[in-house]
């Protein structure tokens, strides 16, 4: 019984340490380092992710970035889900785990990215049908508002409600009111040049995306 008990131990410990590793590749900063395109923290609001690295000029880049950040969350996942044979708690605290290091990476002092790209993933391998809704609601939100950081802030702030309408267990629910409470926090600069009226639209000219204060 109790190596049973260590086993179940060890297994959680690898899962959520195994995440939290995972989630803090920087695949924006080695991207755009390997691609030619310098330290993306030096760019623009400073910031890991792929819109950031967007703004390089470099769409093949930001697209690399786009598909790691999104990649990382995923494996983590369903790396938990094979190795605890579909548990949705351990399945639940690694995706939450890769999800922390995104934002706080071991590796760059704990200074990352905002998640947007980690929360799809994660929500995409935890359950799927709440990742295409939150991924049609960053659609829509995109297309008829073209506000970025408006579209995920929509996005996050549904996905508990999606887990919750279909009948997800209790465990995804949490996951999902978890990241979408830190998306929140990480874009508390995008919420306020929002009500200010001064946050750029998708498509806006470079230079004004560029004049966004830096650590954004």
């Amino acid at each position: 019984m109790e190596s049973l008990a260590n086993a179940v131990w060890l297994t959680l410990g690898l899962t959520v340490l195994g995440g939290y590793l995972l989630g803090s590749i920087p695949f924006g900063l080695i991207a755009t380092r390997l691609g030619g395109a310098g330290d993306i923290r030096k760019i623009g609001s400073g910031n890991i992710g792929a819109t950031n690295v967007l703004r390089s000029g470099r769409k093949d880049l930001a697209l690399i970035t786009l598909l790691g950040d999104g990649g990382k969350g995923a494996v983590a996942v369903l790396l938990a889900r094979w190795l605890t044979h579909g548990s949705d708690v351990v399945v639940a605290l690694a995706g939450a785990s890769a999800f922390v290091g995104h934002l706080f990476p071991i590796w760059l002092k704990f200074k990352g990215g905002k998640g947007v790209a980690t929360f799809f993933g994660v929500l995409l391998a935890a359950s799927w049908p709440v990742g295409v809704l939150a991924g049609a609601t960053w659609l829509l939100m995109a297309y008829f508002l073209r506000y970025s950081s408006l579209s995920a802030l929509a996005a996050a702030a549904m996905a508990p409600l999606f887990a919750f309408m279909t009948d997800r267990p209790y465990a995804i629910i949490g996951l999902s009111a978890f990241m979408a409470v830190l998306i929140f926090i990480r874009h508390h600069q995008n919420i306020s040049r929002l009500l200010k009226g001064e946050e750029p639209k998708i498509g806006a000219k470079k230079a004004a995306a560029a004049a966004e204060p830096e650590g954004k």
